[in-house]
């Protein structure tokens, strides 16, 4: 465990290391911590005294077991700036002596004109805000990040409905462009963050050109169900198929009195509320069976995107999407309906809805979505959906515990929404919180924004 902060405070001044690690050690503390180098000096057994030799070896060993013994505050960007700053190199991100001292365009944030020249001041990536520099135009060869700017100003200067001089910016237009490209650099590095997670083959992409939100700070991508503790999730299949084709042989969901759920075009065939049985872990067929559809995850490349109708984010297809093709599987935390009865509490007060009941058969667990799920966290509800709740189940036969399937219900073109309704059950019918007003329920109602004609007016 971390050392108390007096105690940090008290061992850091006894062992602060050798005169060459102190020269970077300011400013890494003050990224890290001020107990960084205590706790660095007792991991490597140092307490009433000096740190070995060995250990601090030099400015860059040191910066680097520091960063490795305590949680970073920043990132890689900000690492690399205080780098450069100290003069350090660290090969751990990506600083050397060959590039220490390279200067890259990373955003504009300022504009002005002088003698009938045209000025940007120039953040360079890598480097701190006191390292930014008024550059001439001709200078600049950044044609994106130059029409990036022209359009935050323009889109800054027509929602403002005011001119500006021509000559320089107001410090406001300055300020928001700024914000609008850190805003992107922030949007960029969650993206990425996304498609390193994510273990299906669609893509994932974000974009928000509607306000200055960033990226949430308190979710976590995730693929798969994650049991809250106490919670056993038996993925271990039983039994299987012994077919090579089972759309034209009997399949196991046929010798369990099953219909098979999909057709050749991959489409379902179901009617909602009836379970999908995919083949499994134990079943002798390949990966390309027909009968192995939600269990490779989401095949279309989705875009996360702030909704102007007040709704937040948002989930688009960018590609057509066939009627009854699956879409998205909804994944997240399974906790006991009694949990879900609490948080419910607190959601509702907030005015958000992550909770999915899996009451297939009984009404023992839920899923929440809202710190830990995929895509589908993002998509908005509506009383109008193209998206329809099917329970599925692959390696986990218990009914208790199904897998939540979104399957489009009619065809879905690029560039459009995608919605599911919240009150939409894996038996195909409306959760009965959304008919009961009585005054027991002692909830607050969330205001639906759907815009549908047929809109309830409520998520709950």
């Amino acid at each position: 465990p971390e050392p108390r902060r007096a105690e940090v405070r008290q061992e850091g001044a006894r062992c602060p290391g050798p005169p060459a690690a102190q020269a970077g050690a300011g400013a890494a503390d003050r990224l890290l911590g001020s107990g960084s180098r205590a706790w660095t000096a007792r991991r490597a057994g140092c307490r009433d005294r000096p740190a070995p030799a060995s250990y601090f070896l030099s400015k860059e060993f040191y910066f680097l077991i520091v960063a490795w013994c305590v949680p970073c505050l920043g990132s890689l960007d900000t690492l690399q700036e205080l780098c450069r700053k100290e003069k350090l190199t660290c090969k751990s991100i990506g600083i050397n002596k060959r590039n220490l001292n390279n200067y890259e365009v990373e955003y504009l944030c300022d504009y002005k004109v002088v003698k009938d020249m045209e000025y940007y001041l120039v953040k360079w990536k890598g480097w701190p805000d006191s390292t930014n520099t008024w550059e001439p135009l001709k200078n600049l060869k950044c044609p994106l990040l130059l029409q990036q700017f022209s359009n935050d100003k323009h889109n800054y200067l027509s929602r403002v409905k005011k001119d500006n001089n021509n000559k320089t910016l107001r410090p406001a237009i300055a300020e928001y462009i700024v914000k609008k490209a850190k805003q992107r650099i922030a949007l960029q590095r969650w993206q990425d963050d996304l498609n390193r997670r994510k273990s299906h083959k669609g893509m994932i992409f974000v974009e928000n050109t509607v306000d200055l939100e960033g990226p949430p700070s308190d979710f976590y991508y995730i693929n798969e169900y994650k049991p809250a503790p106490g919670i056993s999730l038996d993925n271990e299949a039983t039994f299987g198929c012994s077919y090579t084709n089972c759309f034209f042989e009997k399949c196991r969901p046929a010798e369990a009195g099953v219909v098979l759920a999909y057709n050749k075009n991959q489409q379902i065939r179901i009617q909602p509320g009836t379970p999908i049985y995919e083949c499994n872990s134990r079943c002798q067929c390949g990966p390309d069976c027909p009968n192995r559809i939600v269990q490779k995850g989401t095949q279309y490349s989705l875009c996360i995107f702030r909704t102007s109708n007040g709704c937040g984010w948002g989930v688009k297809t960018l590609v057509k999407i066939k009627r009854m093709s699956f879409v998205m599987e909804y994944v997240g935390e399974v906790i006991t309906s009694e949990e879900a009865e609490r948080r419910g509490q607190l959601y509702d007060n907030k005015g958000i809805t992550y909770l999915f009941d899996l009451d297939y058969e009984s009404d023992e667990f839920t899923v929440d979505a809202a710190r830990y799920g995929n895509v589908s966290h993002f998509v908005n509800h509506s009383c109008d959906p193209n998206l329809q709740v099917f329970s599925v189940f692959v390696d986990n036969l218990d009914t208790r515990l199904p897998r939540i399937a979104l399957f489009s219900t009619r065809t879905i073109e690029a560039g459009e929404e995608l919605t599911f309704d919240y009150q939409m059950k894996g038996s195909g019918e409306l959760s009965s919180d959304s008919i009961d007003l009585s005054p027991a329920k002692k909830r607050v109602r969330t205001e639906c924004k759907c815009g549908a004609e047929i809109c309830r007016g409520y998520l709950n």
